[in-house]
């Protein structure tokens, strides 16, 4: 009776000992479960903290571009970027001299070389932070099914512009050029002077599209976005202005150092397909 009692107690503690072994590997994995969950929501945290939101402002020339490359970045770097528009010249209120004049914080411009120099020379630009991303040509374009004015030459472009009902051109720097060099150049200026329409802020493209001018000037990579126009094509030789367009970072900056990176991400090879394909050519290629 004593034997059977004290075998009974031993399976006891037996059985006791052996759950007792599986409730702690139990815990034992449910903390482990519980650190990584812990750990995982730390790095994840970690993360967001060091992602950057970077506010970018780009004048309509790269605006096409942009739009492609800024989402692939984000994805890559998990940075956020907070995308504006503005033209790189001009008096309108988005307009980019205009925004940090008045103090706006924006983390990198893209616009027109020759605007972004006056910039730097201003104090609103830190010098050492411009970079050259591509070279844009200007174009001309009628409303969708027109009948396309020859441009090919000087002389061609030149009878366009006398017989032209109205010709638009934008506040920035493609219609700076038009206005204040090539049309005098070419000996047309006075003659047309009463039909030239300055675009201010809008694409000129919709302008032509709607009707409210014959023909409209811009930068090929601005115009090819457009709906309900047709490309004539690029200014000729002898009357073409290749214009740089560049990226800066303004003193106002909040996030230089992500700005700084984001700016050589798109000077980078990686997006030469995209500026290409947008009707834009690299600086630095070759």
């Amino acid at each position: 009776m004593h034997q059977r009692l004290e075998h009974n107690e031993m399976d006891c503690l037996s059985w006791e000992r052996d759950n007792g072994r599986r409730a702690m590997k139990t815990i034992s994995k449910n903390s482990l479960a519980r650190t990584a969950a812990l750990a995982l929501t730390y790095l994840l945290a970690a993360a967001t903290l060091r992602a950057a939101e970077i506010k970018v402002v780009t004048s309509g020339a790269f605006t096409a571009a942009f739009l492609e490359l800024g989402p692939e970045y984000e994805r890559a770097t998990h940075d956020k970027l907070v995308t504006e528009f503005g033209p790189s010249m001009g008096k309108t209120h988005n307009a980019i001299p205009i925004r940090l004049a008045r103090g706006e914080a924006i983390d990198v411009v893209i616009m027109a070389g020759p605007a972004l120099t006056d910039l730097i020379g201003q104090g609103k630009v830190r010098a050492d932070s411009r970079v050259d991303l591509v070279r844009s040509k200007i174009g001309m374009a009628v409303k969708a099914g027109a009948p396309k004015p020859d441009i090919s030459t000087v002389d061609a472009l030149k009878s366009t512009l006398l017989a032209a009902k109205s010709i638009g051109f934008s506040d920035s720097a493609s219609g700076v050029y038009l206005s204040t060099e090539l049309f005098s150049k070419l000996g047309v200026a006075d003659q047309i002077r009463g039909k030239m329409r300055k675009i201010e802020a809008d694409p000129v493209g919709e302008r032509v599209a709607n009707g409210e001018v014959e023909i409209g000037f811009q930068q090929i990579s601005e115009l090819r976005p457009v709906k309900g126009i047709d490309i004539v094509g690029e200014l000729p030789p002898g009357a073409q202005r290749v214009i740089v367009f560049a990226a800066g970072i303004p003193v106002m900056s909040k996030q230089p150092e992500a700005a700084k990176k984001l700016i050589e991400w798109l000077a980078s090879t990686a997006a030469y397909p995209t500026i290409k394909r947008t009707g834009l050519e690299p600086a630095k290629s070759k």
